[in-house]
C-alpha cells in the first residue's frame, strides 16, 4: 500500500491513461450529505471494488479529501478537484446560483458539462442541485419540465419499477406526462435492461372516465406514442400498482410522486422497525428469529431504502443522480453503481433521442387535432 504522501501525490496528479476512453468516469460531489465526506469516500471504495473500469472525479476541499482517499487506498482511481466551498441544505437555490461557483456541487456538474465525466452524483441540496444542473447543463430540446426518476422495490424480475416525476416540479400537463413516459421508458431500458418497458399512468382509478382532464388527454397521447417509443402502454394504474409486476414505469406529476415516494420510504422503515421490535419482544420470539434469521435478512434487504438510493434527473443535456442526503456508505455505493450503469450505456445520448421523438409525436398529434379534414 502506498504511503500517505505518495497517495496524495497520485490523487493530485493521476496518470492520464487511467481516465482514458475505456474508463467510465463518474463525477462525485463529496460534500453536502448529512454524513459528510467520510461516508462518500467509504461508499467510493465499495463501488470501485465492484466496478474495476470506473474512475472517479471527486469534488471538495483537497485538504479534507486527500487523507480519506489515502486511508482507503483508492488514490490511483480517484482524481480530486479542489472546491473549497459547500452548498448547505439550508441554502436557497437562488443564493447558490449567485455565489456557488466555488462549491463542490457546482464543480461536479461542471465536469459533466465539459465532457470530463459522463454522469454526476451528489448527496446535496435537491433544489440547488436541480437549479445548477438546469443552468449549466440546460434542458434537452423538447423538454418543458425535467423530472426526477426513482426506483421502487417491486415484484418484477428486475426487483424495481421506475417512477417519475418524484419531485422536480409539482406541475405537469399532458405534454409533460408524455415526455415523462418516453424518458421513463428509456431509463428502464438502459438502467434496468428491460427491452420493452410497460408504462402506466398513475390515476385514482383504472377506468378511462376517471381523473383530471390533462390525465385523460395524456392517456391518449401516451397510447398513441407507444409504438414509436418502443414501449407497451397498459393504461391507468393505481397506487397499489407501484410495487406490482404488471408495470415497469409509473408516470405522474412531481407533487403526487414525491408524496408517494416519501410515504413508501416511511412505510418501509416502519415495517423494519416493527419487525425488529416484535422479534425481540419475548424469549420465544427471539428463538424464532434465530431460526428464521436468513429469511428475515432477505426481507430486510428487499425493503432497505438504501438499495434504491439515487433519483435520476431526466430531461437535461447530461445525467445527474441525486443521492439521499442521509445516505451512508451502502446507499452511496448504490447511487454510484446506478450512475456507472447509466454512464456506461451512453444513456444521456439515448435519452435525447427519445425526447426528440416525444416532441415529434406531440407535434404530430397536435397537427391531427387541428386538421379540419
Amino acid at each position: 500500500m502506498p504511503s500517505d504522501s505518495a497517495a496524495q501525490t497520485a490523487v493530485a496528479n493521476p496518470p492520464t491513461a487511467d481516465v482514458g476512453a475505456a474508463k467510465t468516469v463518474v463525477s462525485v460531489d463529496a460534500m453536502g450529505g448529512d454524513n459528510g465526506p467520510a461516508a462518500v469516500v467509504a461508499g467510493l471504495k465499495s463501488f470501485l471494488q465492484k466496478r474495476t473500469d470506473a474512475h472517479v472525479l471527486l469534488h471538495g476541499p483537497q485538504t479534507t479529501l486527500d487523507p480519506l482517499i489515502a486511508q482507503h487506498g483508492i488514490a490511483s482511481r480517484v482524481t480530486v478537484s479542489d472546491a473549497p466551498d459547500v452548498v448547505a441544505m439550508s441554502d436557497k437555490p437562488s443564493h447558490v446560483m449567485r455565489h456557488g461557483k466555488s462549491t463542490s456541487m457546482w464543480s461536479s456538474i461542471e465536469a459533466v458539462r465539459e465532457g470530463r465525466a459522463s454522469v454526476c452524483v451528489s448527496c446535496g441540496n435537491t433544489g440547488a442541485l436541480m437549479a445548477v444542473s438546469m443552468i449549466r447543463l440546460r434542458k434537452a430540446e423538447g423538454v418543458n419540465r425535467p423530472a426526477i426518476a426513482c426506483l421502487w422495490p417491486s415484484r418484477n424480475p428486475a426487483g424495481f419499477n421506475v417512477m417519475l416525476d418524484a419531485g422536480a416540479d409539482i406541475r405537469a400537463d399532458q405534454d409533460d406526462l408524455l415526455t415523462y413516459a418516453l424518458m421513463g421508458a428509456s431509463y428502464a431500458r438502459n438502467g434496468l435492461d428491460i427491452a420493452r418497458p410497460r408504462v402506466g399512468l398513475l390515476n385514482v382509478g383504472t377506468e378511462e372516465h376517471k381523473g383530471r382532464a390533462e390525465l385523460k388527454v395524456a392517456h391518449e397521447l401516451i397510447g398513441e406514442a407507444a409504438a414509436r417509443g418502443d414501449f407497451e402502454y397498459i393504461g391507468f394504474v393505481e397506487g397499489g400498482d407501484l410495487p406490482s409486476d404488471r408495470v415497469d414505469v409509473i408516470v405522474t406529476d412531481g407533487f403526487t410522486g414525491n408524496v408517494a415516494l416519501k410515504t413508501g420510504e416511511g412505510t418501509a422503515t416502519l415495517i423494519s422497525d416493527l419487525l425488529k421490535s416484535a422479534l425481540y419482544s419475548t424469549v420465544m420470539s427471539k428463538i424464532g428469529g434465530m431460526f428464521a434469521g436468513s429469511a428475515l435478512q432477505g426481507l430486510r434487504k428487499r425493503i432497505d431504502p438504501r438499495r434504491v438510493n439515487g433519483g435520476v434527473f431526466l430531461g437535461l443535456n447530461g445525467t445527474v443522480v441525486k443521492s439521499h442526503g442521509s445516505a451512508d456508505a451502502t446507499g452511496i455505493a448504490a447511487a454510484l453503481d446506478l450512475s456507472y450503469q447509466l454512464g456506461k450505456s451512453g444513456f444521456s445520448d439515448k435519452l435525447a433521442a427519445r425526447v426528440a421523438s416525444a416532441a415529434a409525436i406531440a407535434q404530430d398529434t397536435s397537427n391531427q387535432d387541428t386538421d379540419p379534414s
